[in-house]
């Protein structure tokens, strides 16, 4: 049962976060408190809240609200909040969430002409007018990155714009964390200095630029209709965690990958590292990413900085120490992993990254509350996504102009060639595993 209270809304109308980009969490919030108050630009609006009946009345609670959703409250407004994620002190539950305004936002009418519904089935459906295209035209021959955590972002994008000045780089949110468009900074922030050119909620995610049903539908939209030049996939802030293998929002990277790989993109996965999480299932390479290493059908890119040999082991610490040289690597790096052979068929690049540069960028650079001086790896791989990005856009390995009768020409040599299944096996098996 949904944890719902009755509440007046005390201060609204203004957004006591997005201002301070720098210091935005990794679920894109600062901590409750903030003073300055702000017109949101986000379509999130921040406001206090005060319990109203129950022993919690006259408490007083940050909380947020989608304003397309529910409208836009003020001062004095009844409202409907959703206070369990607050209640039980999630790192994304900052805040209490807006269910409804009983004073001014049951006059509602939705969107004039929108038929497809996202949140279907629960109190908050909505009509959206989806943007996936009719026809299909594949390959699409662009690259495309895929995120474990919304943190990776803003170093993604700022380390492509870097090396690509001009290059159109798009955002599709998936699902896997923070469903609503609007709540995070980083994406309003890329987006106003043009490191985005454009942002498509798909799936149960929504309110971005546009609507997609699908992942596919996003992807294709974005590179086909749009002119993206390359797309980077990803949950929003907040990622969903259980500490198990498959139980976290981190999986969602599997299926954008399988997407990407099947819609002709040069794909490439954007290692989660660290060297100062608490977890040791997070240090060194997550076990996030090798999951979805483990998993995927097919390879992919892998970015790691320059310097640094392996994801693992000896090698890794090593090149913390050459590389970052204020990390701790005596408690960074994981000796081995479960399957290798799964993890070293995948191509691993090095890049040249600028840790430096993107810290004094200005954008937002904390993840988890550690900044690129607390977690250089973390910073420092997802930099080098970006980088590896670019040079998958750059190189010639898909010729856009080869068309779908071509690519579907090889496939059928392949498929006639005798032996050609059985041949792909062994060489793929044969690949050398990263140095450890």
């Amino acid at each position: 049962m949904l944890k719902l209270r009755l509440a007046k809304v005390l201060e609204s109308g203004p957004d006591p976060l997005r201002r301070a980009l720098p210091a935005t969490r990794e679920q894109g919030i600062e901590p409750a408190g903030a003073s300055e108050r702000t017109e949101s630009s986000t379509g999130e609006q921040r406001m206090v809240v005060e319990l109203t009946g129950g022993a919690r009345s006259g408490e007083r609670r940050e909380a947020v609200g989608d304003v397309a959703l529910v409208g836009r409250a003020q001062v004095g407004d009844q409202v409907v909040v959703n206070v369990q994620a607050l209640d039980l002190g999630l790192g994304s539950g900052g805040f209490d969430v807006v269910h409804v305004n009983l004073t001014r936002g049951l006059t509602g009418n939705g969107t004039p002409g929108a038929h497809v519904m996202k949140l279907n089935y629960t109190s908050l459906q909505h009509a959206v007018e989806p943007v996936d295209d009719r026809g299909l035209e594949i390959p699409l021959a662009r690259p495309a990155a895929v995120l474990a955590l919304h943190g990776q972002l803003a170093a993604v994008a700022w380390a492509f714009a870097q090396a690509a000045p001009g290059r159109r780089l798009g955002y599709v949110q998936t699902g896997g964390g923070a469903l609503p468009g609007g709540h995070s900074g980083t994406v309003a922030a890329l987006r106003e200095r043009g490191l985005l050119a454009g942002h498509l909620t798909a799936g149960p995610a929504f309110g971005g630029d546009g609507e997609a049903i699908t992942t596919a539908g996003a992807l294709h939209h974005g590179m086909q209709a749009l002119g993206w030049d390359a797309a980077v996939c990803g949950p929003g802030p907040g990622i969903v965690g259980s500490g198990s293998s498959l139980g976290h929002g981190g999986m969602a990277a599997l299926d954008s990958a399988h997407v990407a790989l099947a819609l002709g993109c040069p794909t490439l996965l954007v290692a989660r590292m660290s060297c100062s999480d608490r977890r040791s299932r997070h240090r060194s390479i997550s076990h996030h990413t090798l999951t979805v290493l483990d998993l995927l059908l097919e390879p992919v890119t892998v970015a790691l900085p320059a310097g640094i040999r392996s994801p693992v082991g000896a090698d890794l610490r090593a090149g913390l120490r050459g590389v970052f040289a204020s990390a701790k690597p005596a408690a960074a790096a994981a000796d081995e992993v479960a399957r290798p052979a799964r993890i070293a068929r995948h191509d691993w690049k090095r890049a040249e990254i600028d840790l430096p540069g993107f810290a004094g960028s200005g954008l937002a650079t904390e993840s988890m509350g550690r900044g690129p001086a607390e977690d250089p790896l973390f910073f420092g791989a997802a930099l080098a996504g970006g980088a590896a990005l670019t040079e998958l856009l750059l190189s010639d390995q898909i010729d856009p102009s080869t068309g779908l009768d071509a690519a579907l020409g090889e496939a059928r040599a392949a498929r006639t060639t005798p032996g050609a299944d059985r041949a792909a096996g062994p060489d793929r098996a044969a690949r050398p595993e990263p140095a450890s």
